[in-house]
């Protein structure tokens, strides 16, 4: 990133306090230069500096700084404006790309009779799916009839409290 004259001035002043040995314009120097600031607010500020120097307003100098003119904010709105007409084009692009492949899709499966297209399409999604492995599918079912004798068990219990309690109610 390129320095602005705001900068490159406070770090001219800072060589020249170092020079002198003055440590607090230094701080205040580099301050300055890592401090990004606004074009107004610098140039004020080095208005006031000269206004305080006694120097007259023909001889203050107030750093550059871009200030964006109209011309530039019309081609920055007429780049946003042609970013949304092209992304707007995409969209519609792909839609209509999407639709073409849903009406081919549905064309395809229309050919073919209603039960056989449905055993087709299971047998395809079966070929599909990721088997588990042997020790996979033994552990599955270990854990899935452990909790279902766990749960059984439980239930048992509870319904033999209830029955003992409703026995001793009547």
């Amino acid at each position: 990133m390129a320095k602005s004259r705001a900068q490159r001035k406070a770090e001219r002043r800072a060589r020249e306090a170092a020079a002198q040995g003055d440590g607090a314009a230094e701080a205040k120097a580099q301050h300055d230069t890592q401090v990004p600031k606004s074009g107004d607010i610098a140039e004020i500020e080095a208005v006031e500096a000269g206004i305080a120097a006694g120097a007259g307003e023909q001889d203050l100098e107030t750093p550059d700084s871009p200030k964006p003119g109209l011309s530039n904010k019309e081609e920055k709105r007429k780049a946003r404006q042609e970013e949304k007409r092209k992304k707007a084009e995409q969209k519609k692009q792909e839609e209509q790309q999407l639709a073409k492949r849903q009406k081919q899709a549905t064309q395809t499966t229309r050919k073919r009779g209603g039960v056989i297209a449905f055993l087709s399409s299971c047998i395809a999604e079966l070929k599909r799916v990721q088997w588990p492995d042997r020790d996979t599918l033994i552990q599955a079912t270990a854990v899935t009839v452990v909790f279902v004798l766990i749960a059984a068990v439980y239930l048992g219990l509870l319904d033999l409290f209830f029955n003992w309690l409703v026995q001793r109610i009547i």
